[in-house]
């Protein structure tokens, strides 16, 4: 068979492949939408930070939840509250400012323990949403949380 002659049928189908138009967007149409997106995204974010503050707080306070647990618990057994986390059982997660592996937004510290009562704190290792304050809780032994200083 003799290559240097092709079916005139074959090749009418690739001139006829190549006049057919495909239905598609340009490049410029899509950069037109991410530049609004990103413009939105921007309008938005503002108004997100609060929301974000909000649920990296829930740390702080389940947390400081968890450790009066604990300190009532050695409380009942000793009738006394202790100034030593890990003498509870408490097991502070390596903070996010530790390494690639930290997830811990609060570094949790209790502030004073006596017979009659405790003070536990959990201050923020990073400033959520950059106005240069840390958020700090602090909770009781009556379970009293409130937040000390709001970011």
């Amino acid at each position: 068979m003799n290559n240097s002659k092709q079916n005139p049928l074959i090749m009418k189908d690739r001139k006829l492949a190549l006049l057919i138009k495909v239905k598609a967007y340009t490049l410029t149409e899509i950069l037109v939408v991410l530049v609004i997106i990103g413009i939105l995204v921007l309008l938005a974010l503002p108004n997100l930070l609060p929301l974000i503050t909000r649920a990296k707080s829930t740390e702080a306070k389940i947390q400081l939840e968890h450790l009066a647990t604990l300190e009532k618990n050695y409380f009942f057994e000793r009738s006394k509250y202790s100034n030593d986390p890990n003498e509870l059982g408490f097991i502070q997660e390596k903070l996010s400012t530790d390494g690639k592996d930290g997830k811990a937004n609060y570094k949790i510290e209790i502030v004073t323990a006596s017979n009659n009562g405790f003070v536990a704190r959990a201050t923020a290792v990073a400033d959520f949403d950059g106005d240069g304050t840390l958020n700090v809780w602090e909770i009781d032994q009556d379970k009293n949380l409130k937040e000390i200083i709001g970011d």
